[in-house]
């Protein structure tokens, strides 16, 4: 998770099998707030989020009876709602493709050099700034749908490379695959960005 805590999983598996909704409200409270986070980070709208948040933890308490524990309770919780904004934005965006259906985003082959400027003389304070935070932010929402959602889960939420191959069940050389080509497409697209603000030379 982003902050690098990890809450630990001390839940009654059973208990939650069994319909348990004081033992439920004890997982909505530990994840309720990942869990709107990283829709936020998806849909980009605070009341889809709030939506998603809501269907995701629905989902979760009619499917915790199958729940067999052998992932985490947080990387299952992960999955359904990446599921859901998925399925939310291409109710919205028919076009976009399912992060299950292999692409051309997962094969190396066709890797190719990028123009990349050198960004290593502009102050911290300008890598930093909101508005820089911001074109970064644009920059995520830009990339194709399997691109991003790696991208999120791994850098930003920071899960694992396991834990990111089963959220979005692929393989973890597809996860290493699509950070990669998530990387150098927002430094690509950062370039232009920051060339603007490069110290100029005589």
């Amino acid at each position: 998770m982003s902050d690098q805590v990890r809450l630990e999983e001390d839940f009654s598996l059973e208990a939650l099998q069994n319909g348990d909704q004081a033992e439920f409200a004890r997982v909505v409270e530990a994840y309720s707030g990942y869990i709107y986070r990283l829709a936020m980070k998806m849909l980009q709208n605070p009341q889809d989020a709030e939506d998603i948040l809501q269907e995701t933890f629905i989902k979760a308490y009619k499917a915790f009876p199958k729940f067999d524990g052998r992932s985490k309770i947080s990387t299952w919780l992960y999955r359904i709602v990446t599921n859901e904004a998925l399925m939310f934005l291409r109710r919205k965006r028919p076009d976009l493709i399912s992060v299950e259906v292999p692409r051309q985003d997962d094969n190396e082959d066709d890797l190719k050099p990028l123009q990349i400027i050198d960004w290593c003389c502009l102050p911290e304070a300008e890598l930093m700034s909101d508005e820089a935070r911001r074109y970064l932010d644009e920059s995520v929402d830009q990339l194709s749908e399997n691109l991003k959602m790696t991208f999120i889960l791994r850098d930003i939420e920071g899960l694992s490379t396991k834990e990111t191959a089963e959220v979005l069940d692929i393989s973890e050389t597809a996860v290493k695959t699509r950070l990669h080509r998530a990387r150098l497409r927002l430094r690509e697209m950062l370039t232009s960005y920051y060339k603007e603000r490069l110290p100029q030379t005589v």
